[in-house]
């Protein structure tokens, strides 16, 4: 059955929830005041729709229904999750959170994207405050997977163990901040380092520009794999991480920093911050800053994907519930996935190596339809491919939705000839591939005849 969603509040956050539920098959109910509010959620979600699939090598689950509602109740009175993501201001939230609990389900999730407030702080007019947690997202939330969900003592077992639930289901982390502290977890840290980088400018030591680069082309890089403590555990060299605190451990003691002490916020220091980040990046749109931030984040993504570590790790287990297998009947579709930025070349089209990757993916799904699957490979049985033949025939973009389908031509013994035909979702033909494979003992490391179901599979599948 399918699940519905309620997003209160329509910006960058809020259409950033809103895009993450829909596109993961959730039906979603939005409401916001704002008179610009469906322009500026089409816009979340254009570039939502561009970026989330490119993580996954399956096509997402079809998209929910949107509804665009003009009352409170209407949005949140069938929902499973209702998330608020109003101003940063508890009176506001207060009556936000006030509304939307008479009108919703008790079993409802409620959950606050607030960055800075505890969760005992949005309870404290609540008559049923078992139901409201913080659930704190990450810009921009369809992609970033970091959900802080902040419970306080009054926040209900059953309602935590649900939300977490629900957030890995649509792929995102849930990670439980188990002591309610001002800013949660992550954000206390993106603040030091914001301060630092508050008076680094105000001393004339760094630009913005400057800032960011030491940020992106060192220890960033590192803490996207890894984190702050285990980077640190690494510098200890195999003394590990007790010898990297008795090495560094006493510059904690030294004036390097002013995390203590806040620069003000002078009218000349506001303005020497802008005119260096409109020097830095003023020649490119919102837009294109953020299609140039989601296309470098899907290719971050998808290279920890493939070593299936840190957050390609969790992109890895939410694609397990995205894979569905046909039952191998005539022609059958093999796979259904969107081209990411990541497999373009320097001609702007998908790189010749990568249709084979497709065409590999598509016997690969072939090959599960027909039971040779990992268990079966386990028991020392498989098919290697013995010869393709690729016919490129209109060039392949990123971002493009594209389907393979598979028919058998030669089904004999050990022998299995497959044609596949990838094209757009128009119809329009890309490319084919002839594929001739046979079935190897993994032990002989010889051909052999298919054993078992997958034998009675392909001799129902002569031609």
């Amino acid at each position: 059955m399918t699940k519905t969603a309620a997003i209160i509040g329509g910006g960058v956050i809020g259409g950033g929830w809103l895009a993450r539920f829909l596109l993961n098959g959730w039906d979603v109910n939005v409401f916001d005041p704002d008179p610009e509010a469906e322009r500026k959620i089409a816009e979340v979600l254009g570039n939502a729709r561009h970026a989330l699939p490119m993580l996954y090598d399956h096509a997402l689950p079809k998209e929910g229904k949107l509804t665009f509602c003009a009352t409170m109740q209407a949005a949140v009175q069938n929902a499973d999750w209702i998330q608020e993501s109003v101003p940063e201001r508890l009176d506001i939230k207060h009556k936000v959170l006030s509304e939307i609990q008479h009108y919703c389900p008790k079993d409802a999730i409620l959950g606050s994207s607030t960055s800075g407030f505890k969760p005992s702080e949005l309870q404290e007019k609540s008559d049923f405050p078992d139901q409201i947690m913080v659930c704190h997202p990450f810009n921009p939330v369809y992609l970033l997977p970091l959900i802080e969900v902040v419970p306080s003592v009054q926040t209900s077992a059953s309602h935590i163990a649900r939300a977490k639930d629900v957030l890995s289901s649509v792929g995102l982390y849930g990670l439980h901040v188990r002591k309610e502290i001002d800013a949660h977890i992550a954000d206390r840290f993106l603040e030091a380092v914001w301060r630092e980088g508050l008076w680094l400018i105000k001393d004339g030591i760094a630009t913005t520009e400057e800032i960011d680069n030491a940020i992106r082309y060192g220890f960033g890089l590192r803490w996207a794999q890894m984190g702050l403590f285990e980077t640190y555990r690494v510098a200890g060299g195999e003394a590990g991480m007790a010898h990297f605190i008795a090495q560094f451990g006493p510059c904690l003691e030294w004036p390097w920093t002013k995390l203590m002490d806040v620069p003000e916020l002078t009218d000349e220091l506001v303005q020497t911050i802008a005119d260096q980040s409109d020097a830095q990046s003023g020649h490119k749109t919102i837009r294109e800053l953020e299609r140039l931030r989601d296309n470098n984040l899907v290719s971050i993504m998808r290279a920890l994907k493939q070593q299936d570590n840190a957050a390609g790790s969790l992109i890895n287990e939410h694609e397990k519930t995205l894979v569905s297998i046909q039952k191998p009947v005539g022609k059958i579709q093999t796979v259904t996935r969107k081209i990411p930025v990541d497999w373009t070349d320097y001609n702007g089209h998908m790189n010749e190596g990568r249709y084979g990757q497709v065409f590999s993916d598509a016997a690969d799904g072939f090959m599960l339809a027909i039971g040779a699957d990992a268990d079966y490979i386990a028991s020392g049985n498989s098919f290697f491919t013995v010869e393709t033949t690729i016919k490129y025939l209109v060039e392949t973009h990123a971002g493009e939705d594209i389907v393979v389908d598979t028919t058998v031509n030669l089904a004999e013994g050990k022998k299995l000839k497959l044609s596949h035909e990838m094209r757009r979702v128009d119809g329009t033909v890309l490319a084919t591939c002839a594929q001739f494979l046979l079935h190897v003992d993994l032990d002989t490391r010889k051909s052999s005849d298919p054993v078992g179901a997958v034998a009675t599979a392909i001799a129902a599948l002569k031609p």
